[in-house]
């Protein structure tokens, strides 16, 4: 009973809470979608650039803004006004009146919410045990981006949408946020947060990270798995309702179902990933995710279309593998904090940005369900970028020392 009651858990609860506000505000507009561009006559590539702008913000704000707290000592400090200033800022998206000003709020979102789940992890992996290092980064993720993000979000905010109104929706999703960040004060120790090492005024350079193989090929996985995620996320809702006939309220419960499908892979994944290894579960699930598009696109209407997604959504049991867990065991301890945060930002922009955009474009110019293809094509390249990868988990290195380490002569490009 005391194990259960340590500190290790209390700090993986309360940062899957926060983390789960984060999503819940985050993935607010994806839901709230079909009311939000029906009222501000919204096209599909407004759609895909409303997120891009967002993950384009987080991106830049995940990565200078941890760097720059690991290098000055100031990551509780960062953590808690950045937890406040995102809860703040979903008011933002409920105020606006047309694209430029919904685009604009979600870029005032996306850099206050940047640095909040690469420091989360990063106190994670600092009180961990070292054989369930990949479990609690994913029950990190499955509060948040599954409990909150996929399963409460789409039900309870499209039913404040369906009441009372989507700009409503909003303002109920900045609040509990508020709270959390108090939590957060004071519960996190400052020896979670110290930076480790020597602190290197010089942070912003990216070279010294470049010269371990699976800050690469790493990224590159990063860039695919959230690539696979974000290429449908903005658009699915939208689609289901108006490509495959969904009610609103048919359409928010099968996100729901997907939810659960998030939350259980976002514990079973990385939890088999301390088992058998990182590398063979990514690999497995890069696989399994390519035929998830292929389950939206060709049963729509049947019975096993909802078992074959939900079953192909595991998938998003990556997300902490490539974003947290690979990132810190592949690094020194002074470097944790930095890695977490290029890795997230790297992934945010190109999977997060650049995919999105691609994928709206192509939805409005060549079919409606163009998106779906470049999800599965983004799976299959994470495939061949995670083949390149040094095997981390401590069950298969049989320390718990670094499986790579640099190579000082080796060319970084």
């Amino acid at each position: 009973m005391k194990k259960l009651f340590s500190y290790e858990n209390a700090l993986v609860g309360l940062m899957a809470l926060t983390f789960g506000c984060l999503f819940f505000d985050r993935l607010a507009l994806n839901f709230l979608m079909p009311y939000v561009a029906k009222d501000l006559a919204l096209s599909n590539t407004q759609i895909g650039l409303l997120a891009g702008a967002l993950s384009l913000a987080w991106a830049v704000s995940s990565y200078f803004s941890t760097a720059w707290a690991e290098a000055n000592d100031r990551k509780k400090v960062v953590f808690i006004v950045a937890v406040f200033l995102f809860s703040i800022c979903s008011f933002g998206s409920g105020l606006a009146t047309s694209f430029v000003t919904l685009l604009l709020a979600r870029l005032l979102m996306g850099f206050a919410e940047g640095p909040v789940i690469p420091l989360a992890q990063n106190f994670v992996e600092r009180e961990s045990s070292p054989n369930r290092l990949g479990l609690n980064a994913g029950i990190l993720q499955a509060f948040g981006s599954a409990l909150f993000g996929s399963i409460l979000a789409p039900v309870v905010l499209v039913q404040i949408a369906g009441n009372v109104g989507w700009r409503n929706a909003f303002f109920v999703a900045g609040a509990p946020g508020l709270l959390f960040g108090l939590l957060a004060w004071q519960v996190i120790r400052k020896s979670t947060a110290a930076s480790a090492g020597k602190r290197d005024q010089s942070a912003l350079n990216v070279g010294e990270l470049l010269g371990y193989t699976n800050i690469r090929w790493g990224v590159l996985t990063a860039c695919c798995v959230f690539g696979w995620w974000f290429a449908t996320l903005p658009f699915i809702t939208n689609y289901f309702v108006t490509a495959q006939g969904m009610t609103a309220d048919q359409m928010g419960k099968t996100m729901g179902l997907l939810g659960v499908s998030g939350l259980l892979s976002s514990i079973i994944v990385p939890a088999l990933s301390d088992r058998i290894g990182r590398k063979p579960v990514v690999l497995l699930f890069c696989g399994v995710g390519a035929l998830y598009p292929l389950a939206v696109y060709f049963l729509a209407g049947s019975g096993v279309q909802l078992p074959a997604m939900c079953l192909t959504y595991f998938m998003m049991g990556l997300l902490p593998i490539v974003a947290a867990v690979i990132p810190s065991e592949s690094v020194p301890d002074s470097l944790k904090a930095k890695a977490l945060g290029f890795t997230t930002a790297v992934g945010e922009i190109v999977g997060g940005v650049m995919v999105p955009a691609l994928a709206g474009v192509l939805s409005d110019t060549v079919a409606p369900a163009a998106f779906l293809w470049v999800s599965s094509t983004m799976a299959l390249l994470g495939l061949l970028c995670a083949s390149q990868l040094v095997e981390t988990a401590p069950v298969k290195t049989g320390h718990l020392a670094l499986a790579d380490q640099p190579n000082p002569t080796s060319e970084v490009v």
